[in-house]
C-alpha cells in the first residue's frame, strides 16, 4: 500500500507540474482504494459539505442511504468529484482539520504535501467528529463535577476555587528516600522529576486519612476541565476505587462499559471512540482514588494473568489489568490509598507523599477560610498560642472541621474562642458532631443558640445510635458504602440532611437508585468507636476487637497487588486490599471516648456503670498489651544509651494513650520501654503525633535520647516537643520539613538546659537566619559536640555563623554541612576555625561549591589542626591547584586518616601530587578521588600506592 502510495504521488506530482495546477479530483481518484479503506466517520464530511453548501440535503441523503460504511465513502468521493476542484479540496481540507476523526489518514496528508488554497482555507470547518464531541463532554461533565466540594451540610457546597489550598509533596524512591517536591501538579505526570520505574506506569500517591487525597485528585480534574492541566491528555476517566466494592462476585462487564457508564456516555457513535481510545491510549489519563478503601472476596488467582479489552470479565480484573499495563498500555494512571498500602514496585512510576499543610500553607488556607480579618487574625493568635491545635491543623481535614467549628460557634454565640489546653482528635470530632446536630435546631433573629454540648448529643440521642450501628455494620465488614435500604430503615429524612452522610450513585445491576457514604473514613470509625462505647450488649471480646484486627501480623503494609504476573500470592479467602487504618482511628476514638474527661457526657447517653466497665476493661488491655508489645520490640546496647527501635505500629499506640489522657498509662509505657534512646524513624510521625510522645516521654526521670528523623513532624511538632527538652541529650529530626521557626523554639529551649549532645538537622528547611540559632546555640552549650544540619539552604552567611561558633568552642566533636551552599566565603571562615582547634574530629563540606580559593584556605588550615581524622569535601569544584595544596598539607599534618575528594575537577596530575606526599605520611588511611578527571588508563599509575582510591 505505502509503496503504490508512493508511486501514486510521484505520478500526480508529474501530472500537477504539466498543468501547473494541483487537481484535487485526481488526488481523489487516484487515492480512492486508500479513502475508502482509511475514512472512519462519513458524518462529519457530509455534516461540513452541508454547511458550506457545497452538499444539498439529497445529495446527503443519498449518501447516507447506502447499507455499508466502504458504499458510503465512495459515494461521497463520487459526488464530490462530479462537483469539480473546490469541493473535492474542500473534503481534502475537512480530512486535514479534523485531525481526531481521520487519524489513519496524517501520513497521505503529509505525503501528498496538502496546502488548502487561501479560498477554501478561509472556509469554516466544524469538527462533529465523535471523539471530538467526547472529549468536550467529559470536560463538561467533569467541570460540573469538580466545581464545588461537598461539605459535611448536604446544601453547603463550596467553590473548589474559593476552598483548596496545595499541601506539601515529596517525590520519593521505593526506600521512601526524598528525590525533590512536587512544585506544580504537572510535575506528577513529568518524568524529568521524580521518575523511579520507567517501565511503571502508575503515579502513586500515598498520604494518612485526610491528608488531602481525594482533594488533590478533584483540583486536577477541575484543571484539566479548564483546559489548565497541561499534560497531552483527551480523555480523563476517574474512578473512586470503593466501588469495586460494589460489584458482586458474578458481575462481569467489559472494559467500554467500565469507561462510559461509570463516566459518561459518547452522544455518538460509542465504538469509534472506543477504538480512538484503543489505538491511543497514551491520550488517556486515569485516577483511581482510595486503592485501600477496596474490600472483596473475590479470588484474583482465579482469572487468567491477561484480558482483552473486548472481554466481558469482574471489574477488579479490569481494575488490576489497567494499573498494571496489561490493558491501555501506555495510558498513565494516577492511584491514591493511605499510608501503609504497599502497591507493588513493578507498576509504580513515581511514588508521591503527601505531607499535609507546613506553617505557610495554614496561614494561606486561614486566609481563604475567615474572609473577615479579624475573625482571620483571631484565629491566627489563637494556633499561634495553642502548639496541639496547630499540630492537628496540619492535617487538611481536622483543619477544616476545626475551623468550621470556629465559624459555626463565631456566629452562634458572637463569640468563641479555640480550646486552650490539650485537644485530642477525640475533641474535635465531638465538637463537629455537636455543631452538626445543631444545624436543624430552629433558632430566634434576636436570640443566639445556647444549646450545651450535653443538651445537644441528649435530644439527638436516638440519630447518633443509628448512626453508630450503621457505622459499626460496615466497620465490622471493611464496608464503607451502604444501600439505601440500610440507610431509609434506621434514619428519617431529617437526620439524613445533618450532613454525617452523603448520597453516591449506585454501581452494579442496582437500577437508579443510590447508595450513601460517610464524609469521611475517619468519621465512620468515630461513630463505630460511638457505638462500641454506647451499645449495652458490647461485650469485653467485642469492644476489643478492633485492637486484634491491628495486631494480626499478616494485616501490616499488605502490598495490595495480587496478581501472578507480579509476583505476588495471595492465598484464596483473603482480601487482598486490606488496609487497617479505619480500625486504628476505630481503636483511638474508642480510647478518647472512654477518657475520663468523656464521662461527663457519655452518663446522658448510656448507664455510667456500663461506660466504668467498659474504662475498666480497655485499660486493663492497655497495660497487658503494652508490656507484651514493649518486650518484643528490637533493642540494642550503644555506648550510653539502651536502645529500642519502635515499629509505625507502636505510634497509633502512643496516639491511643494520648486519646486517653491517662497520666497512669503513660507512666507505665515509660517505665516498660526500660531504654532511654528511643528511635521512631521512619514511623510516619506527624507534627500531633509529638503531642502523645510527650505526654509518654516526659515521665522519664533521666536523660533520654529521641530519634525522629524522616517523619512529618515540622515546627509545630517541635513545639509539642517542650515538656521533654529537660531531659533531651540527643534530638535527631532530619528530614522533617523544619524551618527557621522550629530551629527558633530548638535554641530558646535547649539552650536552657544545656544538656544536649547531639543535634540532628540534616535535609530541612533552614535558612541562614536558622544557622545562626544553631550557632548560638554551639557558643552556649558546652555540651553540644554533633551538630548535623547538611542538605539546608545555609549559604556563606550561616556557613560563617556556625564557622565563628565552633571556633569558639572547645568541646565540638562533629560537623557535617553536606549539601549547603557556603562558597569559598564559608569555607574560609570554616579555614580559621580549623586551625588548632582542640577537639573538632569529623568535618563534612561536601556538596557546598567550594571552589579553588576556598579550598586552598582549608588545605592551608589543615596544617595547624591536630584533631581531624575525617574530613568530606565530596562533590565541590576543587582542581589540581587545591589538590596540590592538600599534598602540602599531608607533609605536615600527620593526624588526617581519611580525605575524601570524591566528584571534583582533579587530573592525573593533582593525583601525582597526593600520591607523592604520601610518601612522607604514613598515618593517612585514603585519599579518595573517584569521580574526578583521571581516566581509568592515567590511574594505572597510581595502582602501588593503595591509599589513593580512584575507581
Amino acid at each position: 500500500m505505502e509503496d503504490q502510495l508512493i508511486g501514486n504521488v510521484e505520478s500526480l506530482s508529474h501530472a500537477r507540474s504539466g498543468s501547473g495546477l494541483p487537481s484535487f479530483v485526481t488526488l481523489l481518484k487516484v487515492h480512492r482504494e486508500l479513502l475508502v479503506s482509511r475514512i472512519r466517520n462519513t458524518q462529519c464530511l457530509i455534516d461540513n459539505l452541508l454547511k458550506n453548501e457545497y452538499f444539498s440535503n439529497e445529495d446527503a441523503e443519498i449518501a447516507a442511504q447506502y447499507p455499508t460504511h466502504a458504499d458510503k465513502v465512495r459515494k461521497i468521493l463520487d459526488l464530490a468529484q462530479s462537483k469539480g476542484e473546490e469541493v473535492s479540496e474542500y473534503c481534502i481540507y475537512v480530512l486535514q482539520q479534523v485531525a481526531d476523526a481521520y487519524y489513519d489518514l496524517h501520513p497521505w496528508l503529509e505525503e501528498i504535501g496538502f496546502r488548502p488554497t487561501e479560498v477554501i482555507s478561509k472556509k469554516p470547518v466544524e469538527n462533529t467528529d465523535p471523539v471530538s464531541r467526547y472529549h468536550q463532554k467529559l470536560r463538561d461533565e467533569l467541570g460540573r463535577d469538580t466545581k464545588f466540594i461537598s461539605s459535611y451540610a448536604q446544601k453547603e457546597d463550596m467553590l473548589l476555587e474559593e476552598t483548596y489550598s496545595s499541601n506539601v509533596m515529596e517525590l520519593i524512591d521505593h526506600n521512601n528516600e526524598k528525590l525533590g517536591s512536587v512544585n506544580g501538579l504537572e510535575d506528577l505526570l513529568d518524568d524529568n522529576v521524580g521518575l523511579i520505574n520507567g517501565d511503571g506506569e502508575t503515579v502513586y500517591v500515598f498520604g494518612d486519612a485526610g491528608i488531602g487525597k481525594s482533594m488533590l485528585l478533584q483540583k486536577m480534574q477541575n484543571l484539566w476541565a479548564k483546559g489548565e492541566f497541561n499534560v497531552g491528555a483527551k480523555f480523563f476517566f476517574r474512578f473512586r476505587c470503593r466501588m469495586f466494592s460494589c460489584f458482586k462476585q458474578d458481575e462481569a462487564i467489559c472494559l467500554k462499559d467500565l469507561l462510559f457508564k461509570y463516566n459518561c456516555f459518547p452522544d455518538q457513535d460509542p465504538e469509534e471512540v472506543f477504538h480512538f481510545i484503543l489505538k491511543f491510549p497514551h491520550t488517556v489519563l486515569f485516577t483511581f482514588d482510595g486503592f485501600d478503601e477496596i474490600h472483596s472476596d473475590f479470588d484474583l488467582n482465579s482469572v487468567p494473568e491477561n484480558c482483552s479489552p473486548n472481554e466481558s470479565i469482574h471489574p477488579l480484573v479490569l481494575l488490576v489489568g489497567l494499573l498494571s499495563g496489561k490493558l491501555l498500555k501506555g495510558s498513565r494512571k494516577i492511584l491514591t490509598a493511605r499510608t501503609g498500602t504497599e502497591v507493588h514496585k513493578n507498576i509504580v512510576r513515581k511514588k508521591v507523599y503527601l505531607r499535609g499543610f507546613s506553617s505557610s500553607n495554614l496561614k494561606k488556607y486561614t486566609k481563604m477560610f475567615f474572609r473577615d480579618e479579624g475573625c482571620r487574625t483571631l484565629v491566627l493568635n489563637q494556633l499561634e498560642a495553642n502548639p496541639n491545635m496547630s499540630s492537628l491543623c496540619t492535617v487538611p481535614l481536622f483543619c477544616w472541621i476545626i475551623f468550621k467549628c470556629y465559624d459555626h460557634f463565631y456566629s452562634a454565640f458572637d463569640s468563641h474562642e479555640l480550646p486552650d489546653c490539650n485537644v485530642t482528635l477525640t475533641d474535635i470530632f465531638l465538637l463537629m458532631t455537636e455543631v452538626h446536630l445543631n444545624r436543624t435546631q430552629k433558632t430566634n433573629l434576636l436570640k443566639k443558640n445556647n444549646r450545651s454540648q450535653v443538651e445537644t448529643f441528649r435530644s439527638k440521642k436516638e440519630t447518633l445510635f443509628a448512626l453508630s450501628k450503621i457505622a459499626h455494620m460496615g466497620m465490622e465488614k471493611s464496608l464503607f458504602v451502604f444501600e439505601q435500604d440500610e440507610i431509609t430503615t434506621s434514619l428519617c429524612e431529617q437526620d439524613l440532611h445533618l450532613g454525617f452522610l452523603r448520597p453516591v450513585p449506585r454501581y452494579g445491576d442496582c437500577g437508579d437508585q443510590f447508595s450513601y457514604e460517610f464524609l469521611h473514613l475517619t468519621l465512620q470509625s468515630f461513630f463505630t468507636a460511638l457505638f462500641l462505647v454506647t451499645d449495652e450488649k458490647v461485650g469485653s471480646k467485642e469492644l476489643l476487637k478492633f485492637f486484634a484486627e491491628c495486631s494480626t501480623p499478616n494485616t501490616a503494609q499488605r502490598t495490595c497487588f495480587p496478581v501472578r504476573c507480579l509476583n505476588t500470592y495471595t492465598p484464596t479467602g483473603q482480601d487482598p486490599f486490606r488496609n487497617n487504618e479505619h480500625f486504628h482511628f476505630t481503636n483511638l476514638f474508642l480510647c478518647g471516648l472512654l477518657s475520663k474527661a468523656r464521662q461527663k457526657l457519655l452518663r446522658h447517653l448510656v448507664s455510667p456503670a456500663l461506660i466504668k466497665k467498659k474504662r475498666k476493661v480497655l485499660l486493663a488491655y492497655f497495660f497487658e498489651s503494652m508490656k507484651s508489645h514493649l518486650k518484643s520490640l528490637t533493642r540494642a546496647r550503644l555506648k550510653e544509651y539502651k536502645q529500642v527501635q519502635v515499629m509505625p505500629n507502636f505510634v497509633w499506640m502512643l496516639r491511643c494513650i494520648y486519646e486517653t489522657q491517662s497520666e497512669k498509662v503513660g507512666k507505665v509505657v515509660a517505665k516498660g520501654m526500660r531504654a532511654n534512646y528511643i528511635k521512631l524513624t521512619y514511623c510516619n510521625a506527624y507534627s500531633a503525633d509529638c503531642s502523645a510522645i510527650s505526654f509518654v516521654m516526659h515521665h522519664f526521670q533521666k536523660r533520654l535520647a529521641l530519634d525522629l528523623d524522616n517523619n512529618n513532624i515540622n515546627d509545630y511538632g517541635i513545639k509539642q516537643l517542650l515538656p521533654c527538652f529537660s531531659r533531651l541529650a540527643v534530638l535527631r529530626v532530619s528530614v522533617n520539613q523544619i524551618t527557621d521557626q522550629g530551629i527558633r523554639v530548638l535554641y530558646d529551649e535547649l539552650s536552657k538546659y544545656k544538656i544536649v549532645s547531639y543535634l540532628g538537622l540534616y535535609n530541612n528547611q533552614i535558612t541562614d537566619i536558622g544557622a545562626k540559632y544553631v550557632a548560638r546555640l554551639i557558643e552556649e552549650c558546652p555540651s553540644l559536640i554533633y551538630v548535623k544540619i547538611g542538605a539546608n539552604k545555609i549559604t556563606a552567611e550561616g556557613g560563617k555563623s556556625l564557622a565563628y561558633a565552633i571556633q569558639k568552642s572547645k568541646t565540638m566533636y562533629e560537623i557535617g554541612m553536606w549539601g549547603n551552599q557556603i562558597g569559598d566565603e564559608g569555607a574560609k571562615a570554616f579555614a580559621e576555625a580549623l586551625k588548632n582547634h582542640p577537639s573538632l574530629t569529623n568535618v563534612s563540606l561536601a556538596f557546598n561549591g567550594i571552589t579553588k580559593e576556598g579550598g586552598k584556605s582549608v588545605a592551608e588550615a589543615m596544617k595547624y589542626n591536630n584533631t581531624v581524622n575525617i574530613f568530606w569535601l565530596t562533590k565541590n569544584e576543587l582542581d589540581d591547584e587545591v589538590a596540590e595544596a592538600f599534598a602540602e598539607m599531608l607533609k605536615v599534618n600527620k593526624k588526617l586518616g581519611h580525605l575524601w575528594l570524591i566528584q571534583n575537577q582533579i587530573t592525573a596530575k593533582g593525583a601525582k601530587c597526593l600520591t607523592d606526599a604520601l610518601q612522607d605520611n604514613t598515618t593517612i588511611k585514603e585519599v579518595c578521588l573517584n569521580g574526578n578527571l583521571i581516566s581509568q588508563e592515567e590511574a594505572k599509575a597510581f595502582e602501588n600506592e593503595k591509599r589513593i582510591i580512584c575507581f
